[in-house]
């Protein structure tokens, strides 16, 4: 075998035959080891990803390529492609005596290396080794390179082959694994690309015309050289009738058939996702890229999402979807300076509803696209994050009530405050600023006492700066902590200062919508999930990430804070302008970064948590004498530059849904204030009086 094996590269492509003697000692050595991938290689196929009811969101592969069984494909298909490319292909083992010295003929009367010899199950080796090298173009130059050596080898692992599978075995298995051009990996992305059907239904003309490709898929590209490809697949045709396998009235009726293509473009990737879809695309992609439970190394997961073959069924609800999509895309234009972004989370379960921002996705600067995920943390395809403002304001609420302060907890609230000393988790802060750093409230007349019901409403910066030195702030960390704001979108940990209860971590829309989500919940917290079944494309299940719930505070609390955040939506609250359709109780926060840069509303009804961006993209345009969307602008507030976003989206999220009522707690109102004029500083039992006017204005509203 070594002997004929060194004949026929000879005759193929080699002037001297010198090296025959170390070709047959090496083949001799190593024969044995045949990995057993080449019987059933695992071949990448495409990816599909589905929403939550059931619709393609998009279709993502390294190689398009669908794996079919034998009786899933074209009997046409399977005879064509043998008869034009290894017409004695039952009849030989891995070598073709017959074709090796006909090719040595054939070529030595035109003294080039013009025909090749080489058996289909040959070729079938060839490509595994290509499939192998996957996008290492080096080790693609290699698998291809025809050399003695590695002809040898393909021989080689041919021979053990024929003896392991079945001749229907490997013309299976080279039919899934051949490229057919324009990104066609087998006969089903083949048939998909060209034909617009699958394979099973192909016509005798059609499965001609894809087998006659592959010999060489540029030459005999049917979009772009559809004559050369008629005449090669009328050369398929009349070898299907030389080998008895058409008669002559049926290669007649197949050559008269036009070539008929319905030819679609390869879709591949996120940036084919339907409209608005493309950035939870991306995050899907990284969850299987991230999480251990596909693989314990971050290779492992590669090659996992790499290989595809899957159908990931997505917590992403195309209606919602809908609903968030036209919010921002209403409110806000792709042209103006800022962007706008939101995200829906279902409270108790974590399930992820709605992505939706702005700027679309793509690559093209000069239509505003971005491929910037706005709705999520840097590791999982987003930016930086935004100062949530206000918004962060429950937590310190939920961490002083945890501790046991009532929510009827009442400080001196002054306009102005010097940050006082307040406990860590370990250590002390102090303001050792000279002047001192001051927390100012909004306006002038802002100042108290306040009870945390009124001071939630009208979102007093001091009140809370008050209620976090009496509790400290390891606590106030402890509750970011618990509720998912483990550390900043950038990755960075929290910085434990007392300008937290300000809301200056920088953070992502999916964070607040999922905090908030909690509130809805009654404390239950739940870890985002964007997956909800996994399965390959022949059926079998794959694990998918469960997600996990945690109480992580009391049902209490949780009827405390909706009062508290359902009055900042009711009377005089930041938010009482944002009511919905038919009346539906809601609760939630709005916030306003330093300068204006970040304007937020969060909020939720008991069956849907959402949470609104809007700012610059890059996080430096301050939102003041602005144009939005054609409205001019004095200044940005979370009232009314994000809150008509969230509006809009929860009225056509939730229109047809029943309605549903807060869980409340029964919080007193306070009494009137005995003398408006008075001002306190520091904590509340400090004496009243007024900060010097030299000190620098606080960090945040």
């Amino acid at each position: 075998m070594s002997v004929l094996s060194g004949g026929l590269l000879a005759g193929l492509a080699l002037p001297a035959v010198g090296a025959l003697g170390l070709t047959a000692k090496n083949t001799a050595e190593s024969f044995e080891d045949i990995p057993d991938d080449f019987k059933t290689p695992p071949l990448t196929q495409a990816t599909q990803i589905f929403d939550a009811k059931g619709g393609l969101i998009a279709k993502v592969y390294e190689r398009d390529r669908t794996v079919l069984a034998a009786d899933q494909m074209s009997p046409f298909m399977r005879q064509a492609q043998v008869d034009i490319e290894d017409a004695r292909f039952y009849e030989h083992g891995a070598v073709d005596l017959k074709g090796v010295l006909r090719a040595v003929g054939k070529n030595a009367e035109s003294g080039t290396a013009s025909q090749g010899a080489s058996t289909l199950t040959q070729q079938y080796v060839k490509n595994v080794n290509v499939e192998k090298a996957g996008d290492d173009q080096a080790a693609v130059r290699e698998a291809q390179r025809k050399t003695l050596g590695r002809k040898i080898q393909e021989l080689k692992v041919a021979i053990k082959l024929e003896e392991d599978l079945t001749k229907e075995q490997i013309l299976t298995n080279y039919l899934n694994i051949t490229f057919y051009g324009n990104q066609a990996y087998g006969v089903e992305a083949a048939s998909q690309r060209y034909f617009s059907k699958s394979n099973k239904d192909l016509t005798v003309a059609e499965a001609a015309t894809l087998a006659g490709m592959v010999q060489n898929p540029s030459a005999f590209d049917p979009v772009r050289y559809p004559e050369n490809t008629v005449k090669r697949r009328n050369v398929v045709i009349d070898k299907m009738v030389e080998n008895k396998h058409l008669t002559a009235d049926q290669a007649k009726e197949a050559k008269a058939a036009p070539l008929g293509l319905k030819y679609k473009d390869p879709q591949n990737g996120c940036i084919t996702a339907r409209a608005g879809m493309g950035f939870f695309c991306v995050y899907v992609r990284e969850v299987v890229k991230q999480d251990p439970v596909f693989g314990k190394s971050a290779a492992e997961r590669k090659k996992f999402w790499d290989q595809g073959g899957l159908n990931i069924y997505t917590t992403l609800d195309p209606d919602k979807q809908a609903a968030a999509q036209d919010a921002v895309s209403g409110n806000v234009r792709v042209t103006d300076s800022v962007s706008a972004a939101a995200t829906m989370v279902e409270p108790g379960s974590g399930k992820i509803l709605a992505m939706a921002q702005t700027r679309p996705f793509g690559l093209v600067k000069e239509k505003n696209q971005t491929v910037v995920n706005l709705n999520v943390d840097a590791a999982m395809g987003g930016g930086n994050g935004f100062q949530p403002g206000s918004t962060f304001k429950p937590v310190v609420a939920a961490a002083a009530l945890e501790a046991g302060l009532p929510p009827t907890q009442e400080y001196s609230s002054p306009n102005r405050l010097e940050y006082p000393t307040m406990k860590m988790c370990e250590g002390t802060w102090k303001n050792t600023g000279r002047p001192k750093t001051v927390v100012p409230n909004e306006s002038a007349s802002e100042k108290g006492p306040y009870q945390l019901k009124q001071a939630m409403a009208l979102s007093v910066n001091t009140y809370f700066v008050q209620m976090e030195e009496e509790i400290g702030l390891c606590p106030v960390k402890q509750m970011a902590n618990k509720l998912g704001i483990t550390a900043k979108a950038s990755g960075k940990p929290l910085e434990e200062v007392p300008a937290m209860a300000l809301g200056v971590e920088e953070v992502s829309p999916l964070t607040m919508a999922n905090v908030y989500a909690t509130f809805a919940a009654e404390g239950k917290y739940c870890t985002p999930k964007a997956i909800t079944k996994i399965t390959t494309v022949d059926g079998k299940d794959v694990p998918a990430p469960a997600g996990q719930c945690t109480q992580v505070f009391s049902e209490d609390t949780a009827r405390a804070l909706n009062t508290i955040l359902n009055g900042v939506t009711e009377n005089n609250g930041t938010g009482a302008a944002l009511n919905l359709e038919g009346n539906r109780q809601i609760a939630g926060k709005t916030g306003t970064s330093d300068h204006k840069k970040a304007a937020w509303f969060s909020g939720y009804t008991p069956q849907l948590a959402t949470s609104v961006w809007l700012g610059g993209p890059n996080g430096g345009v301050e939102m003041r004498n602005i144009t939005i969307n054609g409205k001019y602008h004095t200044e940005v507030f979370g009232a009314d530059g994000p809150g008509p976003i969230w509006r809009d989206a929860m009225n056509q999220a939730l229109r047809g849904a029943p309605k549903q009522s807060l869980k409340m707690a029964d919080i007193p109102d306070p009494a009137p204030k005995p003398d408006p004029t008075q001002t306190a500083t520091g904590s509340p039992n400090a004496p009243a009086t007024t900060p010097p006017a030299t000190t620098q204005p606080g960090p945040q509203r």
